[in-house]
C-alpha cells in the first residue's frame, strides 16, 4: 500500500490544534477558528510521500502561490488572511506559513487542460476522450487542445489516487449550479493563468484547483494552493515538441529517478527509496527556477 514511508509527527504549537497531516501541508485551527495552512518540504510521487524533503520547496509553494492569487484576484477570492507566524510557531515556519479563512470545501479536484497529457492522454488513447469530453483524431503526447477543457477529479486520501469523473458526475455530487461555477472558475483563471505564463515562455499545459464557499457569504474562494509546480505542469515553451515527453518545471526529475536509476518497481508494495543528493538539488532548482521565472524576482528565501 502506497502513502507516507516515514509519517511526520506534527509540530506542537501552544493556541493551534493539529487537524490533518496531508502530503505536503500541515493543517492547524488557531483559537479565532482561522486555519493555519505549513507547506512542508515533503515530496510526493506515485502516491508516495518520499523519505527524503526538498529543501525551500514548501516556501517556494506558498509564495508561488500568494503571488498568483494577487494576479487571479479580480476572478475569484481567496482564502489567505494573513502570512504572520502565530505566537509561539518555529522559526522554520517563516514563508511557508498561511493563515486562511475556513471554507465548506467542495470535494472536487477542478482540472483545467490546455495540452494532452498524463492522464488525460492515457485516457484519451483508450476513448478519444477526457473525462467523458470527446477530442479530435490524432493528437499525441504534449498536443495543444483545441480549447481548455474541464477535467474534474474526485480528491483522494494520502496513499490513494485521484479518480477522473465527467462533470455530470460533479453535477450530481454538488448540484448543477455549482458544478457550473466550478467549471467557469477554473477555466477563467487557467485562461488568465496560461496568458501570464506564457509572456514569460512557459506553457501552462494543465493545473488543478481547490475551491470552497465562504460560510458567512456563500461566495466561491480558491483554496489550498495554486498554479504551482506541484500542482500544475509547466513547461519552457521554447522546447515544446509534441509527440514525446516534455520537459517541465516539477518533479520529473524524482518521478524518473525512481522508475528508472534507482531500480523501484513502482507497482510492488515497496515503499520508494530515499532520493540521492543530486536529484534533491536538481528538483529543488527546477522548483526555484519556476517561481524566479514566473514572477520575474530572484528568489531570496
Amino acid at each position: 500500500m502506497s502513502g507516507f514511508v516515514e509519517k511526520p509527527e506534527p509540530v506542537q504549537v501552544p493556541g493551534l490544534v493539529h487537524l490533518h497531516t496531508g502530503k505536503v501541508r500541515e493543517l492547524y485551527r488557531n483559537e479565532a477558528g482561522d486555519l493555519v495552512m505549513v507547506a512542508s518540504d515533503r515530496m510526493s510521487a506515485y502516491d508516495w510521500v518520499l523519505p527524503t524533503e526538498i529543501p525551500d520547496k514548501g516556501r517556494v509553494l506558498t509564495q508561488l502561490s500568494l503571488w498568483w492569487f494577487e494576479q487571479l484576484a479580480d476572478i475569484v477570492p481567496n482564502h489567505v488572511i494573513s502570512t504572520e507566524l502565530p505566537e509561539g510557531a518555529p522559526a522554520d515556519w517563516a514563508g511557508r506559513t498561511l493563515v486562511c479563512q475556513s471554507l465548506n470545501m467542495v470535494p472536487v479536484e477542478c482540472v483545467a487542460r490546455g495540452y494532452l497529457t498524463g492522464s488525460g492522454l492515457a485516457e484519451y488513447r483508450q476513448t478519444r476522450t477526457v473525462c467523458g469530453l470527446a477530442l479530435p483524431e490524432g493528437l499525441v503526447d504534449g498536443s495543444e487542445l483545441p480549447a481548455p477543457i474541464f477535467t474534474p477529479a474526485t480528491k483522494a486520501a494520502v496513499g490513494e489516487h485521484d479518480e477522473n469523473v465527467s462533470y455530470e458526475e460533479v453535477a450530481r455530487q454538488v448540484g448543477a449550479e455549482t458544478a457550473a461555477l466550478l467549471r467557469q472558475t477554473t477555466l477563467a483563471v487557467y485562461g488568465r493563468a496560461r496568458d501570464i505564463a506564457r509572456e514569460r515562455g512557459i506553457i501552462l499545459a494543465d493545473t488543478k484547483f481547490e475551491f470552497g464557499f465562504a460560510a458567512d457569504s456563500g461566495t466561491l474562494v480558491a483554496a489550498d494552493e495554486v498554479l504551482t509546480p506541484d500542482s500544475s505542469r509547466f513547461w519552457p515553451a521554447d522546447q515544446w515538441q509534441p509527440g514525446r515527453a516534455q520537459p517541465s518545471y516539477d518533479k520529473q526529475f524524482v518521478r524518473d529517478w525512481l522508475t528508472g536509476e534507482s531500480g523501484w518497481d513502482r507497482t510492488s508494495e515497496e515503499p520508494p527509496p530515499a532520493l540521492p543528493q543530486h536529484v534533491v538539488d536538481a528538483t529543488r532548482a527546477k522548483y526555484v527556477e519556476a517561481y524566479e521565472l514566473l514572477t520575474g524576482s530572484p528568489w531570496n528565501f
